[in-house]
């Protein structure tokens, strides 16, 4: 009876020397392997610019993400990624791997074991509260900021751009992309931009317009049929917008179309 509240401590005691040097272990290891590219804290705005690699905060964001936040299924990935990477692996964007490239590989650098422990730890770890809330923010303004200006009448998640969903997937192994579907894509995509541009700056040259005269006290019936020729403008934009998506996805099959679907919502 005496012996079982020492034992009892002594195990419990135990327990927690073996988790706290595990997690030393594991934090060393990242030290060691990964901090020289990945910041390991949560990035400030001007350090963005000067990164050598995303910031392991975005690493893991992007990855539970990307992995339907399957932790055992992000680990697999870690381990194999880090291993053998390559840039029809990759879960970042297409426009983050021309801007950091693929990271080199770390077979024969660091065992797999540690490669595991390593994937515990980010997993663990990362992303933080801070991050997910800096992160939401930014996309939100981003959405909001992409609504100033816009030259289109419906500013809508299900209506997207989909050629620029498709570039930043453009490597992506999972998508599929054949050289030809690529060319295709990229005709439609300067097509719609091009044309959009034009629109655009018709546009801003109008709303100058009218806000001057609207200051200025005009009367608005001299003001009416500037604000028709914005709305006629508008329009044009929206059919343009509308045919690049009836032509991006005459170009892709039901597969592809299925991989894409879940980035019309992000």
């Amino acid at each position: 009876m005496h012996l079982t509240k020492p034992l009892f401590l002594s195990l419990a005691l135990l327990t927690f020397s073996t988790s706290v040097d595990a997690s030393s272990k594991a934090e060393e290891l990242i030290k060691t392997n990964c901090a020289s590219c990945h910041i390991l804290t949560v990035p400030t705005p001007e350090m963005i610019q000067s990164l050598k690699a995303p910031a392991m905060e975005a690493v893991v964001f992007h990855l539970k993400d990307a992995m339907n936040n399957n932790n055992k299924k992000a680990k697999a990935f870690i381990i194999d990624f880090t291993q053998n990477p390559d840039v029809s692996k990759s879960v970042c964007e297409s426009n983050k791997v021309a801007k950091f490239g693929v990271m080199p590989s770390l077979k024969g650098k660091v065992s797999p074991e540690d490669l595991a422990t390593i994937a515990d730890y980010m997993l663990e770890t990362y992303p933080t509260k801070k991050f997910v809330k800096m992160i939401t923010e930014m996309l939100a303004n981003g959405k909001l900021n992409s609504l100033k200006g816009s030259p289109f009448l419906m500013n809508q998640d299900a209506l997207p751009h989909v050629t620029k969903i498709l570039l930043e997937n453009w490597d992506k192994g999972s998508l599929g992309l054949t050289t030809e579907q690529k060319e295709k894509l990229l005709v439609v995509r300067k097509e719609t931009m091009s044309g959009v541009k034009k629109i655009k700056k018709a546009l801003q040259i109008l709303e100058e317009a009218i806000i001057e005269m609207s200051v200025d006290g005009e009367d608005l019936a001299k003001i009416e049929p500037k604000v028709q020729e914005v709305a006629k403008l508008k329009a044009q934009a929206t059919m343009i917008q509308l045919k690049c998506l009836k032509d991006s996805i005459e170009i892709l099959n039901d597969e592809q179309m299925e991989m894409i679907l879940p980035f019309w919502d992000s």
